[in-house]
């Protein structure tokens, strides 16, 4: 891949309620290229509009891949990929850490509501499958959408250096806990 591809990540941190949203430009080269921020809801259901929104402000042509830190952020706020690929026009890829039996068992045991819990399940079902993809002696789990899975496979690698997380994933991750920290400062210094 050449070194001046770019891919947007976005990964998320919470605490209480609320749960920040970071996405990261990064080049495959390593440089990281800008910023976006969001929020949505924990326990909520209006994460895939927050990345559909982060995608739209920050307007950049030159974005080939959005890389997205697992399915479900903010406490199972599935996000639908296809819904985000439709909207974005950018392949779409959910990368997560560790092997799972899935989130179906979970899903029902974290909400009471039956109608929460079938339109979760249905969102969730509808997703493509993971597929196991090694990077650089770990493993990880990919679903794609817009590009096929040996495709997605090229694109994880090239935007991980080392160890087992995308760069775009590591750098947003490490942004949303900074966003996190930061509310939670502000928030104790107005106390």
């Amino acid at each position: 891949m050449k070194a001046g591809v770019r891919a947007l990540g976005v990964a998320e941190s919470y605490r209480d309620r609320t749960s920040h949203l970071a996405g990261t430009v990064v080049r495959a080269s390593r440089v990281v290229d800008g910023f976006v921020f969001d929020t949505c809801t924990v326990g909520g259901s209006d994460a895939t509009a927050a990345v559909c929104a982060m995608v739209d402000r920050l307007a950049r042509e030159d974005v080939r891949y959005l890389l997205l830190a697992g399915i479900a952020p903010a406490w199972f706020n599935v996000l639908d990929l296809h819904e985000i690929h439709r909207h974005t026009g950018l392949p779409t890829l959910s990368v997560t850490f560790e092997d799972s039996p899935g989130l179906e068992s979970a899903i029902r045991e974290a909400f009471e509501d039956p109608e929460t819990v079938a339109d979760r399940l249905d969102t969730y079902r509808r997703q493509p499958q993971r597929h196991p993809v090694t990077v650089t002696d770990e493993t990880v789990y990919v679903r794609a959408v817009g590009l096929d899975d040996a495709a997605a496979a090229d694109v994880v690698r090239a935007f991980t250096p080392e160890g087992g997380r995308p760069e775009p994933l590591r750098v947003a991750r490490l942004a949303a806990r900074g966003l996190v920290d930061a509310d939670t400062t502000g928030e104790s210094a107005r106390e």
